[in-house]
């Protein structure tokens, strides 16, 4: 009898398993730029609307992390991020596979003039 149920119960845990990560596209954002950030975007990489600041009225200061929480749909895992620093300037990055990652870390690169990020 018990091997019976043991069939069903590992197709159940696999089929979670999937829903977990099939969902897997929230983030923790780590500024290392060494400016404070405002604004942090994540729209689906399709739309062509930002859509909310998910800072809000708090900011992200140098070296510290924030966590992204966002609707996404469910299977869905690439995003366009964009970042707005409190001096105005913006940095963007398309089409980023955030099921890949659970960290995206930003440096400020002083010679290029350019933010990169790095997934983690």
């Amino acid at each position: 009898m018990r091997l019976i149920h043991l069939p069903l119960a590992a197709a159940l845990l696999l089929s979670f398993a999937g829903l977990a990560r099939a969902s897997d596209a929230d983030f923790t954002l780590k500024n290392k730029t060494g400016y404070q950030i405002d604004e942090v975007y994540v729209s689906p990489h399709s739309s062509r609307n930002w859509g909310h600041d998910h800072m809000g009225s708090d900011a992200l200061a140098d070296g510290d992390s924030v966590d992204i929480n966002f609707a996404h749909g469910g299977q869905a895992c690439r995003f366009d991020i964009q970042v707005k620093y409190n001096d105005g300037d913006k940095a963007e990055w398309g089409d980023v596979d955030l099921c890949k990652y659970t960290a995206i870390s930003l440096f400020w690169n002083a010679k290029t003039q350019t933010t990169r990020a790095v997934g983690e």
